[in-house]
């Protein structure tokens, strides 16, 4: 589908690919790895043509559609959201309008062997093909609702201007967009940061269900492991592919790294060796051009680089946790509303001392709000209390917003500091990566992950008991990831955590919030218990979107009065397909008990390393997952069919 060449690109000195090749096929979903700033993005780019190649080309086949999210998008906002989705189908219409006219024409023909009669028939071919190409343009209220459901969107927002919508909401917009077009390959780089947990593992179950070709660029190591089959690595500005995913890939990875370090110590001592045989013989007249036939021998040889990873990783501990009281913080009564809607109502809550507490829920649903709240960067109604001697630091969503793009890291850390700070400041900058002349940048031309890292090294210049952090992972790499979760694990006071990082929660919290219809439902244990606790897009949940949906659909014209050999036939289809419907429902019901079954079961250890022994265990698990939301989407569409039925057969 696309053909990478011998591709070279390079910025000024900085050489960003030299001479890579690899081709994406159909069916191959591919995840792009290597360190922040090794050219991920940039090759998403270049693979859209939105960048030339310094040499070397990047060829499409024929007729290739490419859906591509990008980071950065320029929105244009001239609609509302039901026009955008509905843009996505405006050839439909053209090629059914097209092909009713052909048809037309073609029926008041009777010059069946001239060249301008087959001219039509080849014309009239083409477009019903073009049209079964973009679906066939067969329920495409039921695709946009069912995609923006999905991504978190409410039926009344399908009104709304889109410049009513924030920036990540937009980006959602645009990835619907994208899903609803169903191109051939499809570009996602970091489609995950405006999603919450619950839109996030939809869209793992849509990326795998999908036909075409997939890159993703992703910090997320669950939604990684989930989709991709493949993996390509960039390193020293060439590509490293393996068939596997992302953990399979560092397992491969690492067995690489150590053999291509031992092939790294074994050149380093034969360059070593020849060097002194070079210098041995240099001066000697007899064994003057050897010496210099071992030079040229040096100056060809291909020198093994390997990349150290773990030798440039941040390193850090959060400082000891000041003594306090049982209770860190109370609130009683808290509602808050941004003009006419209400997000939170009448919430009562208390945190004690050393809790670990995750905010989850869909966007919107008032997370980041009741984190305002605590710190009080808002108002609000209601009454907050901190117990005896807490003091807490607040991780804000956009923090690295609020730093001084004119002052260097070594200006903003030091002006942070109180005078209680035991700390020197370059060794603190040094366990975040700043070393050197680093430190001397200033703020406004560091990447998304350097401002991050500035904003994390000041939370360590005070000891705090309470932490508040609000997606602190964004622009963060993997490994700083995991450095950062292992620093929140061993910190001994308070902490809220927002997240939608699934692998970043897992065993970090004793506790889950749920924010969901203006109130918090508490769950005990990690991100695992609560999604077990949820089984996501079960039957319930599609009937509520129904009703929801069938709700704020606008009502169109009543048709006239059927007869009542008509009202017969709508009776007999009626029943048909309710039949339809409970046999399908107790295929679910089914299909649900034996996947509850088995995660109970596999919720022992010993249990779970006996089933995992097969083979196929985790193949079978993915097909019985597919089953379900496979007989979920017949449902969906049965139970529209049903309502249209019903509501032509009460006219």
């Amino acid at each position: 589908m696309i053909s990478i060449d011998n591709l070279s690109l390079y910025f000024g000195a900085q050489n960003v690919f030299e001479d890579i090749s690899f081709m994406i096929n159909s069916g191959d979903k591919i995840g792009l790895v290597g360190k922040n700033g090794s050219g991920k993005s940039t090759l998403l780019r270049l693979l859209t043509n939105q960048i030339t190649p310094n040499s070397g080309k990047v060829t499409h086949l024929k007729n290739t559609v490419i859906g591509y999210l990008q980071q950065d998008i320029d929105f244009e906002d001239k609609y509302t959201l039901n026009d955008e989705m509905t843009q996505v189908f405006s050839n439909i219409e053209t090629y059914k309008k097209d092909i009713n006219q052909l048809n037309e024409e073609i029926a008041s023909r009777n010059d069946y062997t001239s060249k301008s009669y087959l001219d039509l028939l080849n014309k009239l071919s083409r477009t019903e093909e073009l049209l079964r190409l973009e679906g066939g343009g067969h329920d495409i209220s039921l695709q946009i609702n069912k995609i923006l459901k999905g991504l978190g969107f409410q039926p009344e927002d399908l009104d709304k201007h889109t410049s009513d919508f924030s920036g990540g909401w937009r980006m959602r917009i645009e990835l619907a967009k994208i899903l609803l077009k169903n191109p051939d390959i499809i570009l996602l780089d970091e489609p995950t940061n405006h999603l919450d947990i619950i839109s996030i593992i939809w869209l793992e179950k849509w990326l795998q269900n999908y036909n075409g070709a997939i890159v993703l660029v992703s910090h997320d190591r669950n939604f990684l492991d989930a989709i991709i089959n493949r993996t390509i690595e960039i390193s020293f500005s060439k590509i490293n592919n393996y068939k596997a995913n992302y953990s399979k890939y560092l397992d491969l990875r690492k067995d690489r790294q150590e053999k291509q370090l031992q092939a790294k110590k074994n050149q380093d001592k034969y360059i070593e060796q020849t060097k002194m045989l070079i210098n041995k013989f240099r001066a000697k007249k007899n064994k003057a051009a050897f010496a210099q036939t071992l030079v040229k021998k040096l100056s060809k040889l291909d020198i093994i680089e390997v990349e150290q990873d773990d030798v440039s990783k941040m390193h850090f501990r959060f400082p000891p946790a000041p003594h306090s009281g049982k209770v860190t913080f109370k609130m009683k009564s808290i509602s808050k509303s941004y003009g006419n809607k209400e997000i939170l109502k009448n919430i009562n809550l208390e945190i004690n001392k050393g809790e670990k507490i995750a905010f989850v829920g869909k966007n919107g649903e008032g997370k980041t709000t009741l984190a305002k709240i605590i710190v009080s960067d808002i108002e609000f109604e209601g009454k907050t209390h901190f117990g005896y001697n807490v003091q807490y630091g607040y991780y804000a969503q956009n923090q690295s917003d609020f730093l001084d793009e004119d002052k260097t890291i070594l200006q903003t850390i030091e002006g942070a500091m109180t005078t209680e700070t035991n700390l020197k400041v370059r060794d603190i900058l040094g366990s975040f990566l700043f070393t050197k002349d680093d430190v001397d940048k200033k703020i406004g031309v560091l990447s998304g992950g350097e401002r991050a890292r500035v904003s994390l090294c000041t939370l360590l210049l005070s000891p705090v008991n309470f932490l508040i952090m609000d997606e602190p992972t964004n622009h963060l790499d993997m490994i700083s990831k995991d450095i950062l979760k292992k620093a929140l694990i061993n910190f001994d006071g308070t902490l809220i955590i927002i997240s939608h990082d699934r692998s970043f929660l897992q065993g970090l919290s004793n506790k889950i919030f749920e924010f969901k219809n203006k109130a918090i439902k508490e769950y005990l244990g990690d991100i695992n218990s609560f999604l077990q606790a949820n089984q996501l897009g079960s039957l319930g949940d599609l009937n509520k979107a129904l009703k929801s949906q069938k709700q704020n659909t606008s009502k169109k014209d009543s048709p006239q009065k059927i007869s009542y050999q008509k009202r017969k036939e709508y009776d007999k289809k009626i029943r048909k397909i309710q039949k339809d419907i409970s046999k399908i429902e107790k295929e679910i019901s089914f299909l649900e008990e034996k996947k509850k079954e088995l995660d109970l079961q596999l919720s022992d250890p010993d249990k779970f390393k006996e089933l995992t022994k097969s083979p196929d265990f985790y193949l079978n698990y993915d097909l019985d997952q597919k089953k379900i939301s496979n007989k979920e989407d017949e449902w969906v569409e049965l139970v529209a069919k049903l309502n249209k039925l019903k509501k032509e057969n009460s006219q």
